[in-house]
């Protein structure tokens, strides 16, 4: 067993920084409750609409448009609804809602749309929602008052989904549509603003850039209305969103946020290098290996790979006694391995898709954890090709 851990399921959760970590501790420091109006409630009302502000120049927007939830989830889960209301346009609840088969189970399974009034659009072999099938189910909706949700890059594969082609066709097939683009994957990664992903709203969670678990934000382009919010209660939020504002987690946010703008250009050619590499290692090392998504474009510090033989479960506590932290698929449904609800999208055999590791980077991964992975990939590789041999003996 290797003396040092090695993590690569930065996409599950990365690292906090250290800017957000100071952030945080400083926030510590006040005791007011924000929705006060004496000092100690103003200073901590300060630095939530700093933190605002920070994040609605990073998405452009205005910080008005800049909610704060317990993370993406529960944003998904405000946002994804049939009654929105925004300025000048009609309030009659939303006719359909359209998603992607390789979504989030918060998007797959957290709207708040009858199961009649939502229609599910596969993906092609590559990882990428198929805009043929997305037209021809527009045309069925044209005219209607029509959502779509569209993550901006997989978290299982890393690919990087077609926001720009699939919003010009969310257009033009309605006058009255809303995009919702789940961004938290992207973050850090590829430009996520309103400019780059021009959806009606963007979702994040600050604890896939660098920031604590349990605090996110749901960011619109324009005004609108929560018909129907979540939780209810008092007027945080702009009465968006009821309950105390969590000032410190809020901090935290901000304090990755201004760390992870900074570098994050820099990180990913960083990155991008590194997983290059890893991936040169598994294809000298088992030319069988089948990598996911490497046709189109992928975020820099994702790799999704299986091989044909070696299932998920085997590798993964290989690799973890050996030091090495890796996925399967997604980490946050239930702490199991099972099967990828993404890879089955992608027409991906069962059984190869059964075998499938997720490799993820973050701002804390160097050259000297990516060759501890090689060894201890390469020892399990040759321990299980082993025993595989001797069975069949």
């Amino acid at each position: 067993m290797t003396a040092r851990r090695v993590y690569l399921d930065h996409n599950a959760t990365t690292p906090l920084r250290p800017a957000a970590r100071a952030a945080m501790i400083a926030a510590m420091d006040l005791c007011g409750n924000a929705s006060s109006i004496h000092a100690e409630g103003r200073a901590a009302r300060a630095l939530i609409e700093g933190a605002r502000e920070a994040m609605a120049r990073f998405v452009k927007t205005l910080p008005r448009r800049v909610i704060f939830t317990s993370g993406a989830t529960e944003a998904l889960n405000a946002i994804l609804t049939p009654r929105l209301e925004r300025s000048n346009r009609p309030t009659a609840p939303f006719d359909v809602l359209l998603v992607n088969a390789g979504e989030h189970a918060s998007v797959l399974f957290g709207h708040r749309f009858s199961a009649d009034a939502v229609e599910t659009i596969g993906m092609t072999p590559d990882g990428r929602l198929d805009l043929d099938a997305l037209a021809k189910v527009l045309e069925r909706y044209a005219g209607r008052r029509i959502m779509l949700a569209l993550q901006a890059a997989n978290n299982e594969t890393g690919v990087v989904q077609p926001v720009l082609q699939a919003e010009a066709l969310l257009r033009a097939a309605s006058s009255d549509t809303f995009f919702v683009c789940d961004a938290v994957q992207a973050a850090g990664k590829i430009a996520c603003d309103f400019d780059a992903l021009p959806a009606d709203a963007l979702i994040f969670s600050a604890h896939k850039f660098g920031g604590p678990a349990g605090i996110g934000a749901l960011c619109l382009r324009e005004d609108v209305l929560l018909g129907e919010p979540l939780l209810r209660g008092g007027g945080q939020e702009f009465r968006q969103r009821a309950g105390t504002q969590a000032v410190i987690s809020i901090a935290g946010l901000a304090g990755a946020l201004v760390d992870m703008r900074e570098t994050f250009v820099q990180d990913s050619v960083r990155l991008a290098q590194l997983r290059d590499q890893l991936e040169s290692f598994l294809r000298t090392l088992a030319p069988a290996a089948v990598l996911f998504g490497t046709e189109v474009e992928r975020l820099p510090n994702t790799l999704c790979f299986a091989v044909p033989g070696m299932e998920a479960q085997v590798l993964l506590m290989f690799l973890d006694v050996e030091g090495v932290a890796v996925s399967s698929g997604a980490a946050c449904s239930s702490g199991k391995v099972k099967a990828s609800h993404v890879l089955e999208a992608m027409r991906v055999d069962p059984s190869l898709a059964g075998a499938a590791i997720r490799l993820s980077l973050g701002w804390t991964s160097h050259l000297e954890e990516c060759a501890l992975f090689m060894q201890a990939f390469e020892k399990a590789f040759r321990t299980i090709k082993a025993r595989q041999v001797k069975s069949a003996a």
